[in-house]
């Protein structure tokens, strides 16, 4: 992984886990549901946009790896498993 698209990562999980630790709170305090379903909703779109990150960076050095090689048994691991985790996230 690049190290600007980690330490981008990091930050961006950093506020996140803020933000879990902001609805623990919300639920301690007997906050409005609603409210709390709409920080939880925030969360969830959050951790999309991590995990959107994470995957380009894949596609970038892997997955192009993988192709530039010509090793046929490498390229079909690296689009297994792209289906496999685009498949599994959809759930």
């Amino acid at each position: 992984m690049r190290k600007d698209i980690k330490a981008s990562l990091q930050k961006r999980l950093g506020r996140i886990e803020g933000q879990v630790r902001g609805l623990s709170k919300m639920v301690e305090e007997d906050r409005y549901c609603i409210d709390i379903v709409t920080q939880i909703s925030a969360v969830r779109a959050a951790l999309r946009r991590v995990e959107e990150e994470v995957l380009r960076d894949h596609v970038a050095h892997c997955v192009e790896h993988a192709i530039t090689s010509g090793n046929k048994a490498d390229q079909r691991e690296k689009i297994a498993e792209l289906m496999d985790v685009i498949s599994r996230s959809d759930r």
